[in-house]
């Protein structure tokens, strides 16, 4: 008991000004330093609130777009129409005003010189329509008219060549010289033989005008006809008494026992 009592009983007596003083001092010196503190260490603050400090607010929105002006109202004024289809119609409402229709007097005719019709008032006697203007352009000799163009001479279009078409066994009755073809040495030696096909025109005196060989042909025989071929000479074609060109088709056969 004595121990607590030690303990717990204040014994003698203490110094109360130095120490309040001393415990106010230590007091403000940690306020000091725990204010100083995060104005010397600013970069431990956290980020997120020093932007919200710093951070400008929004800008406020725009002001509405004035409205669109009234467009003015047109008065459309109707004419009242005074003629339908030629015919004058009566007017639905009586108007206010009648307007008057004054004609002027003529002036009397000036005795023993005529007038003329279309002159002004006052003008000249013995003056001529028109006034001045037309007088002076009246006065005036007109130019002559530009010659008529040349007559175009119209170009001698080419006659059409005349040309009928013969199937080769007619016109074989009309040949007149008939030339035997030459064998081929290299196509008798392959025992080569067979039809050589042509396509001829034969032009109006009867002469092969124009020949091509049709496909089909060995090749070995064809230079061979075309030669002779064109040698040829027929009797002229004649269409309605005048000579015409003929197309037609020679046959030239190739035998090896001939």
């Amino acid at each position: 008991m004595e121990m607590f009592a030690q303990t717990f009983v204040q014994t003698g007596k203490t110094k109360k000004t130095w120490t309040v003083l001393v415990a106010t001092l230590i007091q403000v010196g940690l306020l000091g330093i725990l204010i100083v503190i995060p104005m010397i260490y600013f970069d431990v603050l956290p980020a997120a609130t020093l932007q919200s400090f710093l951070v400008a607010p929004p800008p406020p929105p725009p002001p509405p777009p004035p409205a669109a002006a009234p467009q003015p109202v047109k008065i459309v004024k109707v004419i009242p129409r005074q003629f339908d289809a030629g015919k004058l119609m009566a007017p639905k409402a009586i108007p206010k005003e009648i307007a008057q229709i004054k004609e002027e007097e003529l002036p009397p005719p000036t005795a023993g010189v005529a007038g003329v019709v279309g002159g002004v008032p006052g003008g000249v006697a013995g003056g001529t329509p028109g006034g001045v203007l037309g007088g002076i352009i009246g006065s005036v000799p007109s130019a002559a008219p530009p010659p008529p163009p040349p007559p175009k001479k119209e170009e001698a279009k080419p006659q059409q060549v005349q040309r009928i078409k013969i199937g080769g066994q007619v016109q074989q009755a009309n040949l007149i010289k008939q030339v035997k073809p030459v064998y081929p040495q290299l196509a008798k030696q392959a025992r080569i033989s067979g039809v050589v096909h042509l396509s001829a025109i034969i032009s109006k005196d009867g002469t092969i005008q124009e020949l091509k060989a049709l496909p089909g042909a060995h090749p070995l025989l064809v230079p061979a006809a075309i030669e002779a071929v064109k040698q040829w000479v027929y009797k002229p074609t004649l269409l309605n008494g005048e000579p015409v060109e003929v197309v037609t088709t020679i046959d030239v056969n190739f035998t090896l026992n001939q």
